[in-house]
C-alpha cells in the first residue's frame, strides 16, 4: 500500500513521512493506524468508543427531554387551569429527586453487585475510580451508563404522577418519589435488566422498558391512585385541558424523544439502533392512526386527546420489542396498540365499577400498564432470532413463538412466551405490594390527599402560585383576605354571587 501510494504521489508525499506515520508507536494499534483524533489517551482509553459514547450521551439527553420539559408541559396543558402549576411541578420535583437518589444509591441497587436474586447492593456512583471504568455493557464509561439509566428511572416516576394529578398532597409526593424508586424500581430494573437479575438470566425480552418502566408505572400509578383517593366529583365529571396546544407540544417532545429511548438501548450506534428507531416511529404512527379511526367510527369526531393517547400506547407497546422485531411486526403491533387499549379505556373501563372507582387522572393503567403488557406478549410472538442475536449476543436463546414454530423449535418459542408472562406477573406483584406499603407508611406522617378546601383552589393553595394571569399583569391584589396570599379565588366567587343576585342566572365554573 505504501509503495503504491508513494509511487502515485511522489510529488506531494514523502515516503519517510508516510512510513513514520503508519508505524509510529502512538498510531499503531493491532497493526492498524489510527487517525489522530481517535488515538488512545488518558482521557480516552483503548476500550472507549467515542462515537458510541457520544450517541449514548445524546440518547440519554433525548430521554431527559421527554420529562423536562416534555411531560412537564404535557401535564401542565392537559389538566384544569387550577392544577397546571402543581402538575408540572410534580414532574420537575420527581426528575430532580430521582437524579439525587440515583447517584447516591439507586444505580448500584439496580445494576451493581447482587444482594438478592432480584436486588442489588446499595452504593454510591460518584467516585472517579468507579465512574471511569467500562460499563457492564457497551464501549463507554460507567458515568455515561449512570446518566442514561437515570433518565429512565426519572420518567417512570413522572409517569406515575400522571395517575395522581389534581389531588395528591405535594408533601406526600415528596416522600413517595425516593421511597418508590428505592423499594420498587430498583427491584424490577435489577431483575430484568441487570445481567445478575433472575429474569434476565432466564431470558426475558424487555428491549427498552416495556416492563421496567411502563408496566411498572401503570400498575404503581393505578395502585397509588386507589390509596390517595379521587379528585373532587366536579373535577372528575369535567376536567378540560387548559391548553391543548401546550399539551400537543409536550406530546411531540415525548414522541421524538423516544428516538433516544429505544435507539439508545443497543448501547452502540450499530444496525440494531437504526432498526429500533425506525420500528418505534412506524408503530407509533400506526397506533395513532388506528385510535383516531376508531374515534371517528364510533364517536363521529377525531379527538386530539385521543390521538395523543394512541401515540402514547404505540410508543409503549413497541418499547419491549423495538430492536428485535421486523418492520412488518412493528406495524401489526401498532394496530394492536391503537385498538386494544382503546377498547379497554372506552368500553371496559366504563362498564367496570372497580376501574371507575379508582381515579386514574391520565389513564396510565390503559396507556402504560395494558400497552406495556401487550408489547411484552407480542414481543414473545414476533421476536426474531437473528435480531435477538445482534442485541443479546446469544444464538437461539431468545426466539419468538412464531419463529420457533417455523424453525421446528416450538418449545423454545413457548418458553419465551412463558417467560414474558412471568415477567408481567412479577412486575404487577412487586408494584402492587410495594406501592401499597409505601402509601400506607407515608400516610402515617402526612395525608396522601389534599384537603377538600385546598382541592377547590388548586395551585394557589398548594404552591401560592398560579399558571396564568387572567387580567392585569398577574399581580396579587392588595386587599386580600385569603390565607393563601391572593384574592383571585374569592374575588371570582364574589363576582359570581353578585351577578347571580342581579338575576342573571349565569354560573361560573372555577377551573
Amino acid at each position: 500500500y505504501i509503495s503504491t501510494l508513494t509511487t502515485s504521489h511522489t510529488s506531494s508525499l514523502s515516503f519517510q513521512l508516510i512510513t513514520e506515520f503508519c508505524f509510529s508507536k502512538e498510531t499503531k494499534m493491532s497493526g492498524v493506524p489510527f487517525p489522530s483524533n481517535l488515538l488512545p489517551s488518558d482521557g480516552s482509553p483503548e476500550w472507549l468508543n467515542k462515537s458510541d459514547n457520544a450517541w449514548q450521551l445524546m440518547a440519554a439527553t433525548l430521554v431527559g427531554l421527554q420529562s423536562v420539559p416534555g411531560l412537564i408541559i404535557l401535564y401542565g396543558g392537559a389538566v384544569k387551569k387550577k392544577w397546571a402549576v402543581n402538575s408540572a411541578f410534580m414532574s420537575l420535583y420527581a426528575f430532580a429527586c430521582v437524579f439525587f437518589c440515583w447517584v447516591i444509591w439507586g444505580y448500584r441497587m439496580s445494576f451493581g453487585d447482587r444482594l438478592l436474586p432480584f436486588w442489588g447492593k446499595p452504593g454510591v456512583a460518584l467516585d472517579e475510580k468507579y465512574l471511569f471504568k467500562q460499563a457492564f455493557l457497551g464501549a463507554f464509561p460507567v458515568a455515561t451508563m449512570v446518566y442514561f439509566q437515570c433518565v429512565f428511572a426519572a420518567i417512570t416516576l413522572i409517569l406515575i404522577a400522571g395517575a395522581l394529578l389534581g389531588r395528591m398532597n405535594f408533601y406526600a409526593w415528596m416522600l413517595f418519589v425516593p421511597l418508590w424508586l428505592t423499594f420498587s424500581y430498583t427491584i424490577t430494573a435489577f431483575s430484568i435488566w441487570s445481567p445478575n437479575g433472575f429474569l434476565s438470566k432466564m431470558g426475558i425480552i424487555d428491549y427498552s422498558g416495556g416492563y421496567v418502566i411502563h408496566l411498572s408505572s401503570g400498575v404503581a400509578g393505578f395502585t397509588a391512585a386507589y390509596w390517595v383517593g379521587p379528585r373532587l366529583n366536579k373535577d372528575r365529571e369535567r376536567f378540560p385541558p387548559n391548553n391543548l396546544l401546550l399539551m400537543l407540544a409536550g406530546a411531540g417532545l415525548l414522541w421524538l424523544g423516544w428516538t433516544g429511548f429505544n435507539g439508545g438501548d443497543p448501547y452502540s450506534v450499530g444496525l440494531d439502533a437504526s432498526l429500533a428507531v425506525l420500528n418505534t416511529h412506524a408503530c407509533t404512527a400506526t397506533s395513532l392512526l388506528t385510535w383516531v379511526f376508531l374515534d371517528v367510527i364510533f364517536f363521529r369526531k377525531p379527538s386530539v386527546i385521543g390521538a395523543v393517547q394512541g401515540m402514547i400506547t404505540g410508543l409503549v407497546c413497541i418499547t419491549p420489542a423495538a430492536g428485535v422485531v421486523q418492520g412488518w411486526a412493528a406495524l401489526i403491533m401498532g394496530l394492536f396498540s391503537g385498538s386494544i387499549p382503546w377498547f379497554t379505556m372506552m368500553v371496559i373501563h366504563k362498564r367496570s365499577k372497580l376501574l371507575q372507582k379508582v381515579d386514574d387522572t391520565m389513564a396510565v393503567l390503559h396507556t402504560h400498564a395494558i400497552a406495556g403488557s401487550l408489547g411484552g406478549i407480542l414481543t414473545g410472538l414476533f421476536a426474531e432470532p437473528k435480531l435477538n442475536y445482534l442485541f443479546y449476543n446469544a444464538y437461539n436463546k431468545y426466539v419468538g413463538l412464531f419463529y420457533g414454530i417455523q424453525m421446528n423449535i416450538a418449545s423454545t418459542g413457548f418458553r419465551q412466551i412463558g417467560i414474558q408472562f412471568l415477567g408481567i406477573l412479577f412486575v404487577i406483584f412487586v408494584n402492587v405490594v410495594s406501592t401499597s406499603l409505601i402509601c400506607l407508611v407515608i400516610r402515617i406522617f402526612v395525608p396522601l390527599r389534599m384537603s377538600e378546601e385546598d382541592m377547590e383552589i388548586g395551585d394557589e393553595a398548594a404552591h401560592g402560585e398560579e399558571a396564568y394571569a387572567i387580567w392585569g399583569q398577574g399581580d396579587k391584589l392588595e386587599n386580600s383576605s385569603s390565607k393563601y396570599g391572593s384574592s383571585l379565588y374569592e374575588d371570582v366567587e364574589v363576582a359570581a354571587t353578585k351577578k347571580n343576585k342581579r338575576g342573571s342566572g349565569s354560573q361560573i365554573e372555577m377551573m
